[in-house]
C-alpha cells in the first residue's frame, strides 16, 4: 500500500530542494509525478515551484480550499509530491489521503508545521494525524548553531508577532529560530 508522507521543516530547510529532487529522480526512471501547489502561493508566479537555491519548475495541478481532486488526473501517475502543503484545507488532504490508500500512489507533502507565532497551519494539522509517515527536514537557526523548530517573522528586518497568519514572503520576511532564540527575540517585541 502506498503512504502519506509529511515532511515538515522551518523556513529555509531545503524543504522544495528535497521535493524538486525526488521529482528529477522520478523523472530519471521514466515515471510521471504529479506536482501540486496551492494556488495562493503566487511568490515566484502562479504555477511554479521554486527552491531558494534556484531551481524551479511548474506544478501541474493548483488547488485552492475547496477543490475537489480529479482522481481521472492520477491515472499512470508514480508519485503525487506537493509543496507548502500548510496552505492546503483540511478537505483537500483528506482527499491526498485517499490517493494514496485508493489509488496506491505514494503521497509526498512538503511543508511547514507551525505559523509564525508557533501553531499548526490547518493543513499540517490534519497531515499530522492522517500521515503514515512524518519526518524533519532539519535546518539550523539564524542566530546560533541549535536546531531550529520555529519561523520568526521579520517586518524591517525586526521580529514581530503581527499581522495575518499566512503572509507570503521568503528570507526577507521569515527566518529559521530555535527556542532560546525565539523566546529571546520575541521577548524584546
Amino acid at each position: 500500500m502506498a503512504k502519506l508522507y509529511f515532511r515538515y521543516g522551518t523556513v529555509g530547510s531545503a524543504k522544495t530542494l528535497n521535493l524538486l529532487a525526488v521529482a528529477h529522480n522520478y523523472k530519471t526512471q521514466n515515471k510521471k509525478t504529479l506536482l501540486i501547489k496551492p494556488e495562493l502561493d503566487v511568490r515566484f508566479g502562479k504555477t511554479t515551484i521554486k527552491s531558494r537555491a534556484g531551481l524551479m519548475v511548474d506544478a501541474d495541478y493548483l488547488v485552492a480550499p475547496d477543490t475537489q481532486l480529479n482522481l481521472e488526473a492520477f491515472a499512470g501517475i508514480n508519485c503525487v509530491l506537493v509543496d507548502e502543503c500548510q496552505f492546503l484545507s483540511p478537505a483537500v488532504i483528506e482527499q491526498l489521503r485517499n490517493v494514496a490508500t485508493e489509488l496506491n500512489i505514494p503521497v509526498i507533502c512538503y511543508g511547514l508545521r507551525t505559523d509564525f507565532k508557533q501553531n499548526l497551519f490547518e493543513g499540517s494539522r490534519r497531515l499530522l494525524e492522517l500521515s503514515d509517515t512524518i519526518e524533519e527536514v532539519k535546518n539550523t537557526c539564524n542566530f546560533c548553531n541549535r536546531k531550529a523548530i520555529f519561523n520568526l517573522r521579520l517586518l524591517d528586518g525586526n521580529p514581530t508577532l503581527s499581522g495575518e497568519v499566512i503572509e507570503l514572503g521568503a528570507d526577507d520576511k521569515y527566518v529559521p529560530a530555535c527556542a532560546p532564540c525565539y523566546a529571546q527575540k520575541t521577548a524584546e517585541i
